[in-house]
Formats: structure tokens, sequence, C-alpha cells
């Protein structure tokens, strides 16, 4: 383990367990083992052995309480391919009211449709433009009101493993930041780091028979630092979410729009920026529109030990500002079945322009490729196995 992991983990651990003697504070320890089946009609090779299953992830989940201080990490070991071993998230809490918390250390951008934009394995395209599921270093105020949650934060940065003073941020991460690409011949290009994130987010509540509302809106803007150019750029985003609940019925409805002002040097375009997630970063279109749209249906069963299957469709589509740059499209169908502890999601996952989703992997969500924008969707099927304990 990373000696950084080693020394927040210890010290998480030991806020608890050094009051114990005193007022036995509350701690639970639980985590997740999953594997991944996935078939990608891209891949020839992978489609002539009938696609590849494997280890996905391990990880390990700390919750404590003690008095009104509360304690959330959670640690992922993936395979080193996708990065090895990360912190996705790990934060102390402090409780003002029944209604009201901070959150001080690597704690969930509030941005968006929380906690996910999306039902199925992969996300919604949000999420590869650093818009959801976002975690980074800072300080967070939440208020969850019976009409009103509104949150509003200051993040330093994105997490940090490396100090140095001109340190590239590290390619071993969960959620995707601004960061460095290295071409093929070790040279790196659009050194950024994500800088003094201020974030703002508010949601209406209205429940209405059987039918529950979230209406919102969100706002980021912040900082990106160049490493080459010493200079500081800017980027925002901003979102317009809607969520609606009726019976067995979930709709969840976003319009995002995001801005990198990088402060490249000259032979860098100022039309592209890299990010980095999973041990490999790739590079995205400075500026564009994001629409994302998921419908979903829950079926109660009692087949065996299944208790339920979920059924949904999420669909996104990234629409570039730059005209010459092709636009990104992603399609999810799938369903997830519960049976206790056992998630298991079996989906259709079908992309154009999309990293995770198709033979494009550097440029896909920036000029993109007009080969794969006129072909056929790529489709990859894929079922990840995962007991949560």
């Amino acid at each position: 383990m990373h000696p950084f992991y080693t020394i927040l983990l210890s010290f998480f651990l030991l806020l608890p367990w050094s009051a114990r003697a005193q007022d036995k504070p509350k701690l639970h320890v639980g985590g997740a083992l999953r594997f991944n089946y996935n078939l990608s009609d891209w891949k020839d090779e992978q489609m002539k052995r009938g696609g590849d299953f494997g280890y996905d992830l391990f990880r390990i989940n700390a919750k404590a309480d003690y008095k009104n201080i509360t304690l959330n990490a959670e640690y992922r070991l993936y395979a080193q391919d996708f990065g090895g071993g990360m912190l996705k998230q790990g934060w102390l809490g402090y409780a003002l009211s029944e209604q009201d918390e901070l959150q001080l250390g690597l704690t969930q951008v509030p941005f968006g449709i929380g906690t996910y934009n999306s039902n199925s394995f992969f996300f919604s395209m949000a999420y590869y433009a650093g818009l959801e599921d976002d975690y980074d270093m800072g300080l967070k105020y939440s208020h969850a009101g019976e009409r009103w949650e509104y949150d509003l934060a200051f993040f330093k940065n994105a997490e940090e493993l490396r100090f140095g003073n001109v340190s590239d941020l590290s390619n071993s991460r969960y959620a995707y930041d601004a960061g460095t690409f290295t071409d093929g011949e070790g040279k790196k290009h659009y050194r950024n780091k994500e800088v003094n994130q201020l974030n703002a987010r508010v949601i209406y509540k209205l429940a209405e028979d059987e039918a529950k509302h979230k209406l919102g809106a969100s706002g980021s803007f912040g900082g990106l630092y160049n490493l080459d150019t010493e200079d500081m750029g800017t980027r925002y985003a901003l979102a317009l979410h809607y969520q609606l609940t009726y019976r067995r019925w979930d709709l969840k409805a976003q319009l995002a729009s995001y801005e990198f002002r990088a402060a490249n040097p000259e032979t860098e375009p100022s039309d592209q920026v890299a990010l980095t997630a999973f041990g490999a970063p790739y590079l995205i279109a400075s500026e564009a529109r994001i629409y994302t749209l998921a419908l979903a249906y829950n079926i109660p069963v009692q087949w065996g030990p299944i208790s339920s299957v979920k059924l949904y469709n999420d669909f996104g589509w990234m629409d570039k500002t730059k005209k010459s740059f092709e636009d990104s499209y992603m399609n999810v169908a799938g369903a997830m079945v519960t049976a206790g502890n056992l998630y298991t999601y079996i989906d259709c996952a079908m992309g154009k322009n999309q990293p995770w989703l198709g033979s494009v992997w550097t440029t896909a969500l920036s000029n993109g490729s007009p080969e794969a924008a006129k072909a056929e969707w790529s489709v990859r099927y894929n079922i990840n196995f995962g007991y949560y304990f």
C-alpha cells in the first residue's frame, strides 16, 4: 500500500478506537468483491475466444461515529492496468444538526444528480467528463431538509498523491480529473491541475401522491494550473437536473455544460485537455454540453434468492462546441439483479466516440474519429458480479 494511504487509514482508524474506553464509538467495516465478464465487438481476438472473465475489484469500507463526529472511508484495489490501489473517498464529518453536516477530506463533489446520474455499471456520459461521482479534497457543507437540499463546498485540489513542486497528477484514481497526457515517446502534454474550486448545488423536493420530484441546479468554478507555463487557467461547469420517482419507475434527466480554459503552452491546442483515472489518461474537448436521460423500472420477484430486478436504459450525448469535433454518444440497456448481498449488472453498452466503448481511446472525447462516427455503434456485452458485506 502507498505510504500516503497507510498514514491516512491509520489516522482514521485511530480516531474512534482511541476514545473507545470513554464513550464507545461505533465502527463498521465492510467491503465488496467483484468479478467482471466482457465481450467487445471491436476486439477481434477476444471475440474469437468468447470474451474474458476476471477480477474487477476488492474494496474495504470503514464507517465510524463518535458523538457528532463521523468517518467514511473507502479504499479500492483494482487490477494494476486499471490503476491498482486507490482511495475512492475518505472524510471526517461533523453533524451540526439532524439536517446539517460538515465534511472534510476526500469527499463527493456536489454536482448534478447524486449520488449517481445513472443506473448501469458504466455510469453516464457525465462521469467520463468528471461530472458524476467525483471526489476532491476540500470542505463541504450539506443541508437536507424536507423541501430543500443544498450544498456549498470549497475544494483545494483533486486527490493528490505527489507533493513535489511540479509533480504531475497520479493516474491511479477513481474519478476523472484534469491531469497529464504522456504520448508514445514519453513526452508529457497538457500538464494541468485542478485547484481552488467552488461548488454549489440546490435541490427542491416535491411529493404528490405517489410521485416524488427533485428539481435542481448545480454550479462549479475553479482554477486550472499549468505546470509548464506556470500560469493559471479557469474552468466551470453548470447543470440543470430533474429526478422523478413514481411507483416502480425512476427517471433522471440532466443538461450539463462545461468549459476548460487552460493556460497551455503555445504548442498545445487550447481546444482539448487531458483527464485521467483508472491508470490511463485521455483527451477531452475543452468545451461541450452533455445531455443524459436514464429510465429504470423496479420489479420485485421471488425467484429463489433473487428479490428484485431493475430494468434500465441510460443514454448520453456529448455535444462538442467545436464543429470539427465529432460528438460522442453512449447508450446502456440492462438489468440489475439483487439476491441478498449479491448484485449483478447485466449490460449491453453501446458507444460512438466513447473511449471505454470502442477502438478509439486517446481522442474519442476530443476530436473523435470520423470513421467511428459514421460506423455502426460499438457494442460491449458486460456482466459484473459483486458481493457486498
